[in-house]
């Protein structure tokens, strides 16, 4: 039992450096690039839109009160959880979803989900230049990383919510290493 778990931590240990290790490509900075324009496109359809602005004019009741404690302890069954992946918002993101998306996921302005494909690690990203950077109307690009749910290689990117030019929300979205490479 004690060599399994020496050999996990190795592993992980391994993937966590082979994760720093590598470098965005110029071929796969310009495949990011197209990535933006395409997730900008999803930012601007009337369903993102119009589900962003609702949700913040009211949020939903079932969302009130809702911690990251709260949303932590919550299966991906729980039917709060799976109301954000069958909203109108949920559903347009998953026909966008691609081989190289891993993860898409839209937030109202105060960092809360409105919306994703698969349950998120986290309920709010307030405070995270993933949520912060597109409310100031600039897209984002993060560093390399380990998805948390995949274990695979990813970089995640951002971009504005616009209503009318200003920034009401951010759509985040995973892009898997791998399939960026192909």
């Amino acid at each position: 039992m004690k060599s399994c778990f020496t050999f996990l931590l190795g592993a992980l240990a391994l993937a966590a450096l082979d994760a720093s290790a590598q470098t965005i490509t110029p071929a796969i900075q310009a495949k990011i690039d197209t990535k933006f324009q395409e997730i900008t496109a999803w930012a601007a359809d009337p369903i993102i839109v119009e589900a962003v602005r609702a949700h913040n004019t009211a949020l939903p009741s079932d969302q009130v009160g809702l911690t990251q404690e709260k949303w932590t302890a919550l299966t991906v069954l729980d039917p709060l959880v799976r109301s954000f992946s069958k909203n109108p918002a949920g559903v347009f993101l998953k026909a966008k979803k691609d081989d190289v998306v891993t993860l898409p996921f839209l937030s109202d302005a105060a960092g809360c989900k409105v919306a994703f494909t698969a349950k998120t690690t986290n309920w709010c990203h307030k405070g995270m230049p993933k949520h912060e950077v597109p409310m100031t109307g600039k897209t984002w690009q993060g560093p390399i990383e380990v998805n948390q749910a995949t274990g695979l290689q990813q970089v995640q990117i951002a971009v504005p919510v616009l209503d009318a030019g200003k920034p009401i929300g951010s759509l985040v979205v995973g892009l898997s290493l791998s399939k960026l490479a192909q």
